[in-house]
């Protein structure tokens, strides 16, 4: 492996390409996305975008219908995977974390799995990983480090690891809070340690297929992209944007200005050729163009911005343009060049989505809103607030089968926005 300097914003690592042996890991997870399927963390391509059509583009005063309102998710932050007909997430109770699956018509629990010790924090306890659905299969990481394969119908587990105490990780301050990437054979998660930062583990029986790089663990979550021949998953570590060959592990670039030491969160953005990364504490964001180099991949800038400041929540993609809360302030930003359209405080400090034409919006102070993916300013078409506990209301909303569904801790809403 050689590594050539070319200018400070720029890294190049060359590596001899592998072809992949038997299934090609790159691919997605096996579970069809259909209309109401949002199997893993931010829908089905982890973008933040519903394939949804048909939804309420206007809410009447007060917000759109209440559904069913549903208690027993426990205590954490963690967001929800739907499939089949369920809702599956994570919480504790008591010294425990769970992970759970609920009906997504009633709001009944199904079912309910032990799975490690919860984890504290001054900033609220719990897991916040989300569990990804691959088949008859779910996939989920709780916040001391517990990854278990269940299930999907009830709940049995069909084996787990500790990737903290497997790989020498050190659970980051406000704990582990990725979504395991789950692909054709295997689950990579960042497990941050010594030469084991990353690893990939059979996702039948959970053996080790490789390990690589010591970065430190971060809160992000990782994405698929492909170049060329080459596949590979971008993580965000608690040290720097990388890109990692997901059939042996291998380096292929890195990028460390869009790093901060406090807290690594947002999930990049992949477009094409194009991956865009941001965080906050001051920070900001960058693009980066990534291209074939002699057997391996080149990482260069296009652009750095401090104009999108990502905190613990990830922009959507719409068209040519991103819409993202940078910091407190929803932000439009186009995605070639990093140049801001507009900047509206609107419902507050939050998290977004996307289904159907508009931004879902719900603020860590339990404000929820309906605004226009449009460049050409922020148009709200509603909004509402639930009544939160004394936590942030951290946890992202997801759009399955019509429905606008998030939690508050213990407690889930499911609200109709089909029209």
């Amino acid at each position: 492996m050689s590594v050539v300097s070319l200018k400070p914003w720029m890294v190049v690592v060359s590596i001899l390409a592998l072809a992949p042996a038997g299934p090609d890991p790159a691919v997605a997870p096996q579970t069809p996305a259909g209309p109401a399927d949002w199997y893993q963390w931010r829908g089905p391509n982890r973008d933040g975008k519903a394939h949804e059509r048909g939804l309420l583009q206007e809410w009447p005063a007060g917000g759109p219908p209440l559904a069913w309102r549903a208690s027993g998710a426990g205590t954490g932050y963690s967001s929800f995977a739907a499939s089949g007909g369920r809702l599956f997430t994570q919480g504790a109770r008591e010294g425990t974390e769970y992970v759970m699956a609920f009906d997504a018509a009633t709001g009944r629990k199904v079912w309910e799995t032990a799975r490690g010790r919860r984890f504290r924090n001054e900033r609220g306890d719990g897991p916040r990983g989300t569990p990804t659905v691959d088949g008859g299969r779910l996939y989920a990481l709780g916040g001391t480090g517990d990854l278990a394969c269940l299930d999907v119908a009830t709940g049995r587990v069909v084996w787990s690891v500790n990737v903290l105490e497997t790989f020498g990780g050190r659970n980051p301050n406000w704990g582990l809070s990725e979504s395991p990437l789950v692909l054709a054979d295997r689950v990579l998660v960042n497990a941050g340690g010594r030469n084991a930062s990353i690893v990939a583990l059979n996702k039948e029986d959970g053996s080790v297929l490789w390990k690589s790089q010591s970065d430190e663990a971060g809160y992000s979550s990782a994405v698929t992209a492909r170049v060329g021949d080459t596949p590979l998953a971008v993580f965000f570590t608690g040290e720097r944007a990388l890109g990692i060959d997901v059939r042996d592990g291998r380096l292929l670039w890195d990028y460390r200005p869009v790093s901060n030491r406090t807290a690594n969160i947002a999930t990049p953005i992949v477009q094409g050729s194009r991956v865009f990364v941001s965080s906050d504490y001051g920070t900001g964001a960058a693009l980066l163009d990534l291209r074939p180099s002699a057997g391996g991949v080149a990482a260069s800038e296009v652009y750095f911005t401090r104009n999108m400041r990502n905190h613990h929540s990830s922009s959507v993609l719409v068209g040519d343009h991103l819409y993202g809360f940078s910091s407190s302030i929803l932000t439009a930003l186009r995605f070639a060049d990093g140049e801001m359209a507009w900047r509206d405080r609107s419902v507050g400090k939050g998290s977004v989505i996307y289904a159907d034409g508009r931004l879902y919006l719900y603020s860590e102070n339990g404000v929820v809103g309906l605004a226009e993916a449009s460049p050409d300013g922020y148009r709200e078409h509603g909004r509402f607030r639930i009544r939160p506990g004394s936590l942030p209301t951290w946890s992202h909303p997801i759009i399955s089968g019509g429905r606008l569904i998030f939690r508050d801790q213990d407690t889930i809403y499911a609200y109709d926005v089909k029209r």
